[in-house]
């Protein structure tokens, strides 16, 4: 799978605000009332993410929850990492 173009990122961020480019990677953040709301949605990340065959790069700070998509194999970001941001956008709003 090869990296998405600049012109096709910059479309892809304008369709999903919430999703920022930052050190080559898609990212995205959210914050819950404690860790163990923050846990129920990573592990529900973790679902989406096995049916879908793309693992995000998850970091879990107590109430805070960043998710990065890249593909690593690819060296950016692809096709792969834009459908698992609209998804994870769609189902988790």
């Amino acid at each position: 799978m090869s990296k998405m173009t600049e012109t096709a990122l910059q479309e892809l961020l304008a369709q999903e605000p919430t999703w920022q480019l930052v050190d080559g990677k898609l990212i995205r953040n959210w914050t819950f009332k404690d860790f163990v709301a923050a846990m129920l949605f990573v592990n529900r990340i973790a679902a989406v993410a096995e049916e879908m065959g793309h693992h995000p790069d998850i970091d879990i700070r107590y109430n805070q929850v960043r998710l990065g998509l890249i593909s690593h194999d690819a060296g950016g970001i692809t096709g792969r990492d834009a459908r698992m941001a609209k998804r994870i956008s769609k189902e988790f709003a």
